[in-house]
Formats: structure tokens, sequence, C-alpha cells
């Protein structure tokens, strides 16, 4: 008996033979015809996950690490607006998703059947595109127009900048084959094949960059959020040796095997003086890559502008983040770092400025490294001092992720050293939301070989618990849980920690604790409530085991407070000597 939904089980092989062999499935009767041709299918590797927002995280974090579109596949209704907060965070932090949602028939919308919403366009501009197939197949052009739907979904998805494609699926009944259908898939799918141009410089491009490089005496580079590259750091360190020049970049964007980088710009920039800031403006400032975590360093390039900004994006949308793009260089960022490094040096008196430039950079990055290093270690033990420790016995090779709010800052504030340019750093900074930080480690630890460790708060961890609802072994996911019992960034920002309502509406105080999920999932539970605990608990922590490993650090929250406010100040005292 001829297999009605023949051109559904062709997707599962047209992505097959494009590599897509991740796929996350939520649980449902409407996508019952996609879930049976990606799990019937030889070369998938399929994943149940109940919870959809969970799921969307996880596929997110699978994608980031494979460097490929996830499938992601739900039912019906508001199971698909669960995908949301994920597909948001994957379309602004660039990560690509192959979203495929099961429908009701079209006739049946907003006629009172179950499970039915308006799901055409869905997630609206926070997609790249978004597609709708026939629901019915029995004319050739339906077919083609199936696999010529997907072919164009897969290729967007990848392409530079990457980001999720949504494709919405209407299912007529009846949903499962009887047991005289035979499924299998078609030989002859066709794969469309495409092949992006690879930008470089023109020769126009050049000729302008070298006319007007000699006239630049200040000239420094902000790096954004990037992936591990080593090409990269090869290249920046060809660029600065070449070039005496300050690279200022925080510790998301991957470049902390480089000696001379400045990644400890938002200790200094709220708190140097007016003069200081001016002195550091640059008159040439090149950027790439994605969004930075320092506020404070936004507000210095944007308060403090160069008169020629230069940003490199191959490909999309360009944001203005500092207010003073003059110039954009569509070309590989590589590409271009190796053009300026060819660029002849410059021996004489411009020389000299641009190094007394570079300096003034390194001074103040020794001075809040200086502060930092005899800031710790503290009387009292509080989880800024631990993380300290962590981030400095993380293994080689290994992935450490970092949940949005505090657990961030922190690390951005204690940063990697050269010696650990081995550690890939992720965060969900796209849309910086708590809501999948936990799920999107798990993606990684689901693929990946390396040690993933986890620094994230307790709301984030609480919050995304559902990150563990499955039935897959994650031997190397480690997890250090900082409980201070509620949101302490709203007493550190700005505005909320001075209302009355901080401690009920904002700071959101919570009792839990990490033992009972360790309980529930069966995982090993480590907790350090003193220091005198540290020498023997973190390695216990770090060294592989068979199961999944938590580390609660509970601590005061005021406590915490006024540590991470007594390291400002003793960073601003440092310009009073």
């Amino acid at each position: 008996m001829t297999n009605r939904f023949q051109p559904v089980y062709n997707i599962a092989e047209l992505c097959a033979r494009r590599r897509l062999n991740n796929v996350v499935i939520c649980p449902g009767s409407r996508s019952a015809p996609l879930v049976l041709a990606f799990t019937r299918h030889p070369e998938m590797k399929c994943r149940l996950i109940s919870d959809e927002r969970s799921a969307a995280f996880i596929a997110l974090g699978i994608s980031q690490n494979c460097k490929l579109p996830t499938v992601l596949i739900c039912t019906s209704g508001t199971a698909a607006y669960n995908f949301a907060p994920a597909v948001a965070e994957a379309f602004f932090s660039q990560t690509p998703l192959l979203v495929l949602t099961a429908d009701r028939p079209k006739e049946w919308v907003a006629q009172q059947d179950g499970q039915t919403i308006f799901q055409n366009n869905l997630y609206g501009h926070n997609v790249k595109q978004s597609f709708e197939i026939p629901q019915d197949y029995d004319h050739g052009d339906g077919q083609w127009m199936i696999n010529r739907t997907l072919n164009e979904a897969i290729s967007l998805s990848s392409a530079e900048p990457a980001g999720p494609v949504h494709i919405n699926m209407p299912f007529r009944e009846p949903l499962y084959p009887a047991a005289e259908v035979v499924t299998g898939y078609d030989d002859n799918v066709r794969v469309i094949e495409d092949h992006p141009a690879y930008p470089v410089l023109t020769e126009y491009q050049k000729t302008k960059i070298f006319e007007q490089w000699p006239s630049f005496k200040h000239v420094a580079i902000v790096a954004g959020q990037h992936d591990m590259s080593e090409s990269r750091i090869q290249a920046m360190t060809n660029l600065l040796e070449q070039h005496k020049l300050p690279v200022v970049a925080d510790i998301l964007s991957n470049l902390h095997g480089i000696d001379s980088i400045v990644s400890h710009a938002d200790l200094f920039m709220d708190v140097c003086s007016s003069e200081i800031k001016e002195s550091l403006r640059p008159d040439l400032l090149i950027t790439f890559g994605n969004s930075i975590i320092s506020k404070s360093l936004k507000q210095f390039l944007r308060t403090h502008p160069p008169n020629r900004h230069w940003h490199i994006q191959p490909f999309g949308p360009v944001a203005d983040t500092y207010q003073s793009i003059t110039d954009v260089y569509r070309v590989n960022i590589n590409t271009f770092l190796n053009y300026i490094s060819s660029l002849p040096s410059r021996n004489n008196f411009d020389g000299q400025k641009q190094e007394n430039y570079n300096k003034l950079w390194e001074i103040e990055e020794r001075r809040a490294l200086r502060v930092l290093n005899n800031f710790f270690s503290q009387q009292e033990f509080a989880e800024f001092e631990f993380v300290k420790e962590f981030m400095n016995a993380l293994p080689p090779f290994c992935n450490l992720h970092v949940a949005n709010s505090m657990s961030v800052r922190y690390a951005n504030y204690i940063g990697l050293s050269a010696t650990q340019k081995d550690v890939s750093v992720y965060a969900n900074r796209g849309t910086s939301g708590i809501d999948g930080c936990t799920s999107t480690a798990v993606g990684h630890a689901l693929v990946s070989h390396k040690p993933n460790f986890l620094i994230t708060g307790d709301v984030a961890f609480f919050y995304d618990r559902n990150a563990f609802w499955h039935n897959y072994k994650l031997t190397n996911l480690r997890v250090v849980v900082l409980n201070n019992h509620g949101g302490i960034i709203f007493k550190l920002i700005d505005g909320p920690g001075a209302l009355p309502e901080a401690e009920d509406f904002f700071v959101t105080e919570q009792k839990l604790s990490a033992k009972r999920l360790c309980e529930e999932f069966n995982f090993e539970y480590l907790k350090l409530d003193s220091k005198r605990k540290l020498r023997n608990t973190l390695p216990d922590f770090i060294e592989p085991g068979e199961k999944t490993k938590i580390l609660e650090i509970e601590s005061s929250s005021e406590l915490n407070k006024n540590i991470f406010n007594e390291l400002k100040l003793k960073i601003k005292k440092s310009y009073e000597l």
C-alpha cells in the first residue's frame, strides 16, 4: 500500500544527505508523520525531550557545538510557542536551527478544534524566514514545492549569518500508517547544494585601507562574542606582532589565548577619570563579532567616539552598537586581519604614537589585574572567589558555559589566562535571558566528547530544571550552582536595589536547594559552604565520573553584594594613590 506521507519521509532523507543528523523531538500526535520519518531513518540521531522550551535550547546547544542546523520537531498548538525563547536566542546569536512545527489543516484553524492556533509566521521577525508546505501531496507540484522549500530552508539556516528557519507543516488525519503500508525513503531525492561566495577585499578596498592607514595614530580593536577559532587567534597574533594595537575583548570573544589582550576593561571603565577615558579614545576603531558584555565599555565608546569606525562583517544586517560606524567591510574577519598585518609598520614618530597609545591601555589593564589579584583571598568565602578558583582549575580542552546575570559577569571580571587557550566559552548572549542556559549546556554535553562545565545562578538553574527531564546520561556535564537564594544582580544594578519592593518583586527570594534535584535525577551532589572544604571538593567535582555532578555554593546574597562592591571600591581607590 502506498505511503501517502512519502514526501514527509523524503524530508528526513534530504536532511540526512545534507548532514543534518541531529534531531530533537517533543512528544505529540499531530507530528506523528515527522516523528516516524526521522526516527525510522538509520542515519538520524533522534532525542526525545518532553519540555518544548527546554528542548529548543538543547537543540540550540547541539547546533552551537556541531556548527550545523539541528532539526527541532513539535506537535501543533502552544507546543510551538514554547520554542519561541530559544528561537529568538538562535536568531540573535546567529545559531542555525531548522524548526518543524506540525499543524492542523488550515480549514480547522479558529474553529474550536483542539491544539489549534495561528502557526504560520509564528515567530515573526525572530527567524530568518518562515515557510509553510502544502497540506495535500497528491499533485507533483506540491511534492516539488516541499523538496524545494526544505532545500532552501536548510541552506538559509546555515548561510551567514546563520539562524533559525521555521517550516509549518499541516497534516491531515489519519496520521499513523496502517499495518500494510510500507514506509521507506526515495533514492532520487533532489539535493540542491548552495555554494556561498567567499567574501574578500577588493583591490579598491585594499587601496583605500592602505592609503588611510598611516593617518591613524590611535587604533584600537574591540572584539565581540565569537566562537573559539585557532585561526582567528593566529591571525590576531600576527597583527599584534606587526602593529602595536590594543585589542579589547571580554571572555566571550574567546581570544584569551593571546597574552596582550585587554580583557578587564569592565573593571576600570566605570571608575577611571574622564581624562584617562579621553586618552583612551581611538581615532580608528575596528570592531567585529557579536555583542559585548560590558555596559561601561559600550558607554565609553558612545561618549568618546572615534573619528573613523571600521566594522568587519561578511554578511547580514549590521548593528551600530557604538553609534559611530563609518565603513563596513564585507569580508572574512581573518582575511581582513591578515591584510592589516601585511601593511608596513610605522617605525617613525607616528609609530611611536601608536605604541604609546597601546601602552595606555596596558597600564589600565595591569592596574585592574593588580587590584584583582590582591583582592583575593577574602576572609569570608563567597561565590566570587569560588568562581576565580574554579576557573583557574579548569582542565584543558573543555567547554565553559556561563549563565546570564551575575554568572557571566563574575566570569568576565575574572577572565581566563593565555595558558587556558584550549577552553572554549559559551553563553546565551543573543537575548541574554536566563531561561535556557542549563538546557543549552545540556545540548553541548549530548554531542560533545569534551567535559562541559556550567556556572549558573540559583534562579537560572531552578527556572530551567527541566533541562534534565529526559533519559540521556550526561557523564561529561558539571554544573556549579551559585545559590544565594535570589537574584543578587538586582541588589547591584542602579535602580531596583534601593526600592522598597526590591526583596519581594526583583530579587525573587527562594529557599530551594540543588540537593533535592540531584536525588530526583540520580546526580552526584557536592556542597561547598566554607573555604576549608575547597581543596578537596573542587578536584572531586572536576574529575571525570559516571554521573552528572552538581556543586552547590550556598552563601549570603548580602555578603556577595558587599564583596562585589568592595572590589569596585578598591579599583576606584587605585586611581587615588
